[in-house]
């Protein structure tokens, strides 16, 4: 099975099928080996027949217990060994089925890791859940096909050979029969497929919304969009649940089909069988095998179904993924993170020495030095676009100190600038580590950790941790509230100290003492250094010395808080739910 460091290959993108192939490609020997004793082990249930009926017509018909005792101990030897084969069987499309899930796993999160920053910006946090939880299992699921599916085949080939050396039309019958019940099958499995697409489709924009929800319940609460967002929801989960009851019809006729069709063709060739037995035609040994071969078909016809559908809803979820492996990092982003490419020409150039405005020309937005900026937008998306811009994350026209963002030397940006992310990952370790960041924890005096901790208002997160700052946290903060994760990574930008600050929603998920108390300090911590803050919330909003309103990723209006309270209707009207909310706790 794939080593959890091993490289997993480079993929076959070209198509859901041919995805599906380069997984087994990557396990050619365990998938040959599972598709020989899927084949044993079907072509050794047909052979059991047979040897009963030698038992019946040469030994419990004539009465020689010699020969019934010798073919009862050549069955009974038979079925030990096949189960054997069995157990051997499984355990090897387990491992089947294991390689190529976390195959798939490893080349996901590769691809996620390549995409970066563009990540988010092409395709939606529950496209890559649903595939990351549902769709690598699909996915191995349907590589049964290569164990099983082969061994059906190879079980009703022997089968069909068997019973022409009984009678020929009772062979005819099952080299038709099972032919037919595909063809009866097949219809569904076009159904299915367009039934299943447009499952998954709605159910990873449904979890992404569902992220959305959880991530901004607090703005839209704000905003006053908590109904409409719960009312859209409500219609996006009708809508999957319309789908899910399609996709739970084709599902049930498929199953009703791979048991009902199996045991009519079963019962057809039976009847044939005993009218012949009852003419003299075949001997009632035969007659017990016909039953026998015919009853061990039922499970290769059954399988065969049963692969039909795995590998029906395998190209599906192969699809998906095929088309997430598909997506590149933007040019113009790659461009920017290789400043030294030889497609500029331009020589790069040094950030400005002092301390300089940041202007986003698209918006209208400039950071003054020295004071604490605040951007207002109704769409957050078109604040946290402004806060990409001038955090040099996405191609723009934005200055820093007069010269363009582009033209300076990327780590020069990345070192005075930070983007301060309310959504930035956690990785584990302890409390001090996540904090002090890329700096070793003893590199960080206590004073600067405690002033920091401070400003933050996480005093209470240190206290109330068994080990206080060495106390271990969980990947992304799971032992962590919401609340709690924001303040630790306020702790990490401010213990950063970098020259620029642009925060995102840096206290969207604080009740409203808490928030007040971030606002002031932040404001304090900051003094004399630039940062900009991306909120609805008036509490942060009165501590701004600039305020700038967006309408349509524009600058409608700027000036104070309370000047825009008092002359812009818009601004008043997406704030004053908070400003209300505020007058409440007071």
């Amino acid at each position: 099975m794939i080593d959890a460091y091993a490289d997993p290959g480079t993929p076959d993108c070209r198509s859901g099928g041919r995805y599906l192939w380069w997984l087994v490609t990557r396990q050619l020997g365990r998938a040959a080996a599972g598709a020989l004793l899927g084949s044993v082990w079907l072509v050794l249930m047909a052979l059991a027949p047979y040897v009963l009926s030698r038992a019946v017509d040469d030994g419990l018909e004539p009465g020689n217990l010699a020969a019934l005792a010798g073919w009862t101990g050549v069955l009974l030897g038979l079925g030990t060994f096949n189960a054997w084969v069995s157990i051997m069987r499984h355990r090897t499309m387990t491992r089947v089925r294991m390689d190529a899930n976390f195959r798939t796993v490893k080349v996901v999160i590769g691809q996620a890791v390549r995409l970066g920053a563009a990540l988010p910006r092409q395709v939606r946090s529950g496209e890559v859940v649903t595939i990351g939880v549902s769709d690598v299992q699909t996915i191995s699921q349907c590589l049964t096909i290569v164990g099983p599916g082969v061994g059906s085949v190879a079980a009703y080939i022997v089968v069909a050979v068997l019973l022409s050396s009984i009678s020929l039309p009772l062979s005819a019958v099952v080299l038709l029969g099972v032919p037919v019940i595909g063809l009866l099958v097949r219809p569904l499995m076009g159904r299915l497929q367009g039934s299943e697409t447009r499952y998954r489709e709605r159910q990873g924009r449904l979890t992404a919304r569902i992220g959305d929800l959880a991530e901004g319940l607090r703005v839209l609460n704000g905003l006053g969009g908590k109904g409409l967002y719960a009312a859209s929801f409500r219609r996006d989960s009708r809508h999957l649940l319309v789908e899910g009851y399609r996709v739970g019809a084709v599902t049930s006729w498929l199953q009703a089909l791979g048991v009902g069709l199996p045991m009519l063709f079963l019962a057809v060739v039976t009847w044939l069988a005993a009218r012949m037995a009852a003419q003299g035609a075949i001997t009632v040994g035969e007659l017990v095998s016909v039953y026998g071969y015919v009853a061990v078909l039922v499970v290769p016809a059954a399988f065969f179904i049963e692969c039909a559908y795995q590998v029906s809803r395998g190209l599906v979820a192969a699809r998906r993924v095929v088309r997430f492996l598909a997506l590149e990092p933007s040019e113009r982003l790659e461009a920017m993170e290789r400043p030294e490419a030889p497609e500029r020409p331009e020589p790069l150039l040094d950030a400005p020495a002092s301390p300089s405005a940041l202007r986003d020309p698209e918006s209208g937005v400039e950071v003054a030095p020295g004071g604490l900026t605040a951007l207002v937008g109704a769409r957050p998306a078109d604040s946290a676009a402004v806060v990409d811009r001038l955090g040099r994350y996405t191609e723009s026209a934005a200055t820093w100190g007069g010269v363009r963002l582009d033209r300076i030397a990327l780590p020069q940006v990345r070192e005075r600038i930070l983007v301060a992310d309310n959504e930035a990952d956690l990785f584990a370790g302890t409390l001090r580590d996540l904090v002090c960041g890329r700096w070793a924890p003893d590199g960080r005096e206590e004073a600067a950790i405690a002033r920091a901790v401070h400003a933050a208002v996480a005093d209470d997160i240190v206290r109330g941790l068994p080990d206080g700052l060495d106390s271990p946290i969980d990947a992304q903060g799971r032992n962590l509230s919401g609340g709690q994760r924001q303040r630790v990574r306020l702790v990490r930008a401010l213990l950063a100290d970098p020259e620029v600050v642009l925060a995102v929603e840096p206290t969207s998920a604080l009740d409203a003492h808490t928030e007040a108390a971030v606002a002031a300090r932040l404001r304090a911590v900051r003094s004399g250094r630039q940062t900009l803050v991306t909120t609805t919330s008036p509490l942060l909003l009165d501590q701004a010395d600039t305020v700038y309103y967006l309408v349509d990723g524009k600058v409608a209006a700027v000036g104070s808080h309370r000047e825009l309270l008092d002359g812009e209707p818009g601004y008043r009207a997406l704030v004053a739910r908070d400003a209300d909310a505020e007058e409440a706790v007071r």
